[in-house]
């Protein structure tokens, strides 16, 4: 691309910071929280909010549940989960015209919330269970239905002609009524529009769900080249498990774009589902006031940082995150010194996850890599229901839904 287009949407004022971050990238490779961008292109959003993206839409979640026959039971977990790629990769971009840099959660920090439709009540938990490496936690449940979502991860970034993201973790869907589990591996993505300082996130290569009721998906991702294709493409099939390769396997197939419209189709190329993300309702999740949250949710946390980016004041964005950071090393310090580890609120360590280990199986070169998320962390029912104060209004509500 044309050196001159360097920055093109970048404020006059910003584009000598914009270059420099560039250039910086040309040797990164780590954690992603640990890339330094320019105050300009900062988010007033915490990581730890964007496990909200994936229930922003409670009737798609909800729907396999409903469903008897489980060839059907799979391919609507597959229509929901592609229809929670625009919210998680591109809506806050369209939102706010260009990728922004979030927020870096610190140990501790919570995101609780929850969406109220039809549906019934759908709940929300998010908590940044590790520092180093960063990982952030969820748990998302509709008891109504009898569905929950579960899961967490973390971003290892490199840099090669654009930034590269690998994501590491997965989430793991149950069904009670079917007594059935699902496994979701993460896509990886990369960031474009660097160059002329507009960024925007697109996907690649391939993510897996695999059903313990015998099915499994692949999701393929593209997008537009210099010669051919189209922006934000996704190809995907189900097939019984260990048949990938086998095309008359193939039980339904889904095309399209994960940010406008796909179909779904059974073997006989029989439209059986179509998604369209600009008219598919959104349901507004519902936070507590600040004024009533706890200390460590994220909009609390944040606010006074995220007050002064809307205000430009970057002196001030600066000063505020000093604050929380120096706050956060000295926790550090102490807890090294009395030798104990942050005790997390709503979700526990443990040595192994049988169910997931086993569908992992799936997944060609897939595992676990508890070495790369600071270990296996699971939502913890018990210390949910046994949390302290203080707790906001709604947190209150989440943990009557506990028990």
């Amino acid at each position: 691309m044309p050196s001159e287009q360097e920055g093109a949407a970048v404020p006059a004022a910003n584009k000598g910071g914009w270059s420099s971050f560039l250039k910086s990238m040309a040797s990164f490779n780590g954690d992603l929280s640990s890339m330094t961008a320019p105050a300009f292109i900062l988010s007033t959003t915490s990581l730890t909010e964007f496990s909200a993206y994936w229930a922003e839409m409670p009737h798609l979640l909800v729907a396999p549940a409903n469903e008897p026959d489980p060839q059907k039971r799979s391919m609507l977990v597959l229509k929901w989960f592609l229809s929670t790629l625009k919210q998680q990769y591109a809506s806050r971009n369209e939102k706010l015209g260009s990728e922004k840099k979030p927020l870096n959660p610190f140990l501790g920090e919570l995101f609780l919330g929850k969406w109220e439709d039809a549906t019934g009540e759908t709940q929300l938990v998010s908590e940044q269970v590790s520092h180093h490496p960063p990982v952030t936690a969820y748990s998302i449940w509709n008891n109504k239905h009898g569905v929950r979502l579960q899961g967490y991860n973390a971003q290892k970034a490199s840099f090669s002609r654009t930034i590269n993201v690998r994501q590491v973790g997965h989430a793991h869907l149950r069904i009670d009524k079917y007594d059935e589990d699902y496994l979701f591996t993460l896509p990886a993505l990369h960031i474009e529009g660097l160059i002329i300082g507009t960024p925007y996130v697109e996907l690649n290569k391939s993510s897996y769900i695999v059903g313990s009721n015998g099915f499994t998906s692949r999701i393929d991702y593209s997008g537009k080249g210099w010669v051919s294709g189209s922006k934000n493409s996704l190809s995907a099939i189900m097939y019984p498990h260990g048949l990938e390769k086998d095309k008359h396997a193939v039980i339904y197939t889904a095309e399209g774009s994960w940010t406008d419209n796909f179909t779904i189709k059974d073997s006989k190329k029989n439209i059986v589902q179509t998604y369209q993300a600009k008219k598919e309702p959104k349901t507004p999740l519902k936070v507590a006031p600040i004024e009533e949250q706890d200390p460590l949710e994220s909009r609390r946390a944040w606010k006074k940082v995220a007050d002064a980016i809307i205000k430009g004041d970057m002196i001030a964005t600066g000063n505020e995150k000093s604050v929380i950071e120096e706050r956060q090393r000295a926790l550090r310090k102490t807890e090294a010194a009395s030798k104990k580890e942050w005790e997390r609120r709503f979700f526990t360590k443990v040595d192994k996850l049988p169910i997931l280990e086993k569908l992992f199986k799936e997944v060609p070169g897939g595992s676990l890599e508890a070495d790369q998320t600071g270990g296996l962390w699971q939502f913890d029912q018990e210390k949910a229901r046994d949390a302290k104060p203080p707790f906001s209004k709604l947190s209150e509500e989440l943990k009557n839904g506990w028990n």
